[in-house]
């Protein structure tokens, strides 16, 4: 099945990104948990669009009844919330959408091993939530953490994989071209003759295209063969979207 143009006329507006984006990343999780990751490993779909978070202390408030001691009186309880004084400075911050299947190792705890990044618009849009989500990815890679990235974004000219690249100050034969808007990128860390490694497995998209195959590496040693094409098939299905456009 080729790419579809999610963010344009004719599935735009009337098909919205945001929620075959999420049922992608279900896709993906079931097709991992159901045939790929081996025992006690397991894969969740995360979706969040913006980085909106309210504080309400109202929120906080509790109806029980006041608790009592041994003989019958009344506890002095602890106040249930502390208001912090204002804060002495405030700046504004960038909360990535994270459209994400997440992977984790669960012997001795949930461990996260890989992460599968589906860019969003507001990804790309400006400066520095590119650069807030190349950040993201770097502190997986700098934790031994497996990333994979797919950029299907057609509304937006950016390219999050130069980004990384650019932030952790890297040669510039690994960029991808310049005129790479639809890219999916696979990355491992490893340690090899005492040196920190990157690999990096590039694959340029288009619309009208399939999807390739790429390596999502959980941690240094074990890696398994992600079909995009399969789950985005898949996606496609559920969601009733046509074969071509």
């Amino acid at each position: 099945m080729p790419l579809l143009d999610h963010f344009r006329p004719p599935l735009h507006p009337q098909r919205h990104w945001e929620s075959f984006h999420a049922n992608w990343a279900g896709a993906m999780a079931d097709v991992l948990n159901e045939d790929l990751l081996p025992e006690g490993y397991f894969a969740e779909e995360q979706a969040h669009s913006g980085g909106r978070i309210e504080i309400d202390v109202a929120t906080f408030e509790s109806a029980a009844p006041p608790a009592t001691t041994k003989d019958g009186a009344t506890a002095t309880l602890p106040p249930r919330v502390w208001a912090p004084p204002a804060p002495a400075l405030s700046m504004p911050g960038v909360f990535p959408d994270n459209f994400e299947v997440q992977i984790f190792r669960g012997e001795g705890g949930a461990t996260l091993v890989a992460a599968i990044e589906l860019i969003s618009p507001a990804n790309k849009d400006r400066q520095d939530a590119r650069i807030a989500f190349a950040a993201k990815c770097a502190s997986y890679l700098a934790q031994g953490i497996g990333v994979l990235i797919v950029d299907i974004v057609t509304t937006r000219r950016a390219n999050l994989h130069n980004e990384l690249v650019h932030l952790l100050k890297r040669e510039d034969h690994l960029l991808l071209p310049a005129s790479t808007d639809l890219y999916a990128v696979a990355y491992r860390s490893q340690n090899r003759q005492d040196a920190e490694w990157i690999d990096i497995w590039p694959a340029t998209l288009a619309v009208g295209q399939p999807l390739p195959l790429l390596p999502l590496a959980l941690g240094a040693e074990i890696c398994l063969p992600l079909d995009l094409e399969a789950t985005y098939v898949k996606a496609c299905r559920r969601r009733r979207l046509p074969d071509s456009q």
